[in-house]
């Protein structure tokens, strides 16, 4: 049971990051404020029909990452443990490369990546549902800014994948 749960958050994953890039990469070209334009276009009905699809697996995804305690990997902070993460800091500072497990900045990144997604897909979800009201405004505010936060932190998350990665290699 526990390699086909592994599979699936393989998956989940994959498809996160395909879903991401799509809607990141066309997200200029989308054109709504307060409702679903009267002309709208591909960009505009993929990223609602491709961003309801994401908050549905980013739901799933984060039930795969938080089960059987493994949440602990990802919140390290949430039960009070940082030293790790402060280990990781510290190399940093060493030009040393951090683990990619342990509950570490690495782990720490991915778990705020999570969360970001998580948040840019209910603020969404949010604004879709109050679509045609004064709440949408507000709750597009929130989408762009939790999305703004997303990116920042994917781009975190590449970089420190891409070290891993180079760690790896020179080994």
């Amino acid at each position: 049971m526990g390699a086909l749960i592994a599979s699936l958050a393989a998956r989940q994953h994959l498809a996160l990051a395909l879903l991401s890039a799509w809607l990141i990469v066309t997200s200029p070209w989308v054109h709504m404020y307060r409702r679903i334009p009267a002309n709208a276009g591909l960009f505009d009905y993929s990223h609602i029909v491709l961003g309801l699809a994401a908050l549905l697996l980013a739901v799933t995804f984060m039930v795969s990452c938080a089960r059987r305690g493994r949440w602990r990997l990802y919140f390290p902070w949430l039960s009070g443990d940082v030293r790790q993460a402060g280990r990781d800091l510290r190399g940093l500072l060493r030009r040393e490369v951090p683990t990619a497990e342990g509950g570490g900045l690495f782990a720490i990144i991915e778990g705020l990546l999570l969360l970001a997604l998580l948040a840019t897909a209910v603020t969404g979800g949010a604004w879709l549902l109050t679509a045609g009201s004064a709440e949408a405004v507000g709750w597009r505010s929130h989408h762009v800014l939790a999305a703004r936060g997303m990116i920042a932190l994917l781009v975190l998350h590449i970089v420190s994948v891409s070290l891993h990665l180079l760690d790896f290699i020179r080994e």
